[in-house]
């Protein structure tokens, strides 16, 4: 729930439940964010929005903020097992246990009562849930669709819907499973409709019209002061002059806490071996790591017991980190708006960063794409023999064992071991987005 550039908008002005104000200012938020200050008033006041908005600009706060507001002031009876009065949706498991986060810190001593719902784990603890009255649940597509068929709740209850990441439903598939469940909602005058999403295409404008009330449309600039603040560089590698270039790099730069990002997970697999065999201790996510251990690492990492997080796509969004200096895209990703993502990352509550990518012989076509929705060339920067290092040989990650070649680096074979399991070489022809 990370507010980076405020309004001169007090959260305290708004026509909230004292319990409410109460836990806002425990949390020391006192100013609007952009997105805030234009949604709230218009939710408080029992409108729908529909909001273009990046991730880390508040919008977070602001869906929760008018959904406890609206079961706060509803004459409703108390919540009841299988009712739940708030659905929000949210593309991937990441985003949806944050969005879970930041409703326990918020909603700590309020007496609402709050589930979760996503693939990869838990599946018994999960249906548990729905012993008990829920006032919010989370939970993504697929997850949420299975327990609805077992008929562990009724969607029929929902006062208020949010989507988060509205694109990003399209991008990944979940759309027709989203549609699904929206049919079967109260109609869009009976309940509160939010929608926020990166970009508003055709696409996404189709689905607030069909499914909401004349949602009211806000958009928050795309070039946000986060991006301005990020010192953004492109080098342009062969194939086989990334690893040593990302390891010069990282010797020269030493940053503090640092994202490499590739677009398979071969990818980070392969990123991951090199660093582990050249002294350099990291965490990995993809899709291809249980979800136990990706919340593991991804917590590991938000601590700083990792330096450096290899990951794909799955991390670019939703993930509130702080103190990230380095953003590196290893590949170049095939969008704009993915990269855009994927570097915000790091300057984030105000601070600056940097981000490096290659444009390699198989990406380098992507920096069209790029810089054009952008609207912004990136600085080249010409690769010098001291920065191409030779690297040791990778320790490969093999059927739960870590090969060694030596003495540990920092993190030493314990801090590998653990990786190994989680990981298998995909085919030849995996597709390049994956998450």
């Amino acid at each position: 729930m990370g507010q980076q550039h405020l309004t001169e908008q007090k959260l305290s002005s708004l026509d909230l439940d004292p319990r409410l104000l109460n836990a806002l200012d425990r949390l020391e938020f006192d100013f609007c964010t952009p997105i805030q200050a234009e949604a709230l008033p218009l939710l408080l006041s029992g409108k729908d929005v529909s909001g273009q908005a990046q991730t880390g600009t508040g919008k977070t706060l602001a869906f929760l903020l008018a959904c406890a507001q609206r079961i706060l002031s509803s004459e409703k009876e108390a919540t009841a097992p299988g009712k739940p009065r708030v659905l929000i949706l949210a593309p991937t498991r990441e985003l949806a246990i944050q969005i879970h986060k930041d409703a326990e810190k918020l909603l700590r001593d309020l007496p609402l009562k709050l589930a979760i719902c996503y693939g990869g784990k838990a599946y018994e603890q999960q249906k548990r849930q729905f012993d008990e009255p829920v006032d919010i649940l989370i939970g993504t597509p697929g997850r949420l669709i299975d327990f609805f068929k077992q008929r562990l709740f009724d969607f029929k209850s929902i006062e208020a819907l949010v989507l988060d990441e509205a694109d990003r439903m399209f991008d990944m598939g979940f759309i027709a499973d989203v549609r699904y469940m929206l049919r079967r909602l109260p109609d869009p005058e009976k309940r509160l409709n939010m929608l926020f999403s990166a970009t508003m295409a055709q696409k996404v404008m189709e689905l607030a019209y069909e499914h909401m009330n004349q949602a009211q449309l806000i958009k928050i600039d795309a070039d946000t002061p986060a991006v301005e603040r990020i010192e953004q560089s492109v080098y342009h590698p062969a194939n086989h002059e990334k690893i040593p270039l990302l390891l010069g790099l990282i010797r020269k730069l030493q940053p503090q806490r640092s994202i490499i990002f590739a677009n398979t997970k071969y990818a980070t697999i392969k990123i991951w071996e090199y660093l582990q065999g050249n002294d350099l201790s990291a965490a990995i996510i993809s899709g291809d790591i249980h979800q136990n251990k990706r919340e593991q690492l991804l917590k590991k990492f938000h601590d700083g017991e990792y330096s450096i997080l290899v990951a794909t796509d799955v991390a670019s969004r939703g993930l509130h980190i702080p103190d990230v200096t380095h953003v590196f895209n290893y590949d170049l990703p095939e969008l704009g708006e993915d990269y855009v993502h994927r570097i915000g990352r790091t300057a984030r509550a105000g601070k600056s960063g940097f981000a490096i990518s290659f444009a390699c012989e198989d990406h380098a076509m992507n920096l069209i794409d790029i810089e054009s929705y952008t609207r912004k060339t990136i600085p080249t920067e010409s690769i010098s023999n001291d920065l191409l290092v030779k690297p040791l040989p990778p320790i490969k990650m093999k059927g739960g064992r870590v090969k060694s070649h030596g003495k540990p680096g920092r993190g030493g074979n314990q801090q590998r071991s653990r990786h190994n399991r989680d990981s298998s070489r995909p085919h030849r022809h995996q597709s390049k987005k994956a998450v």
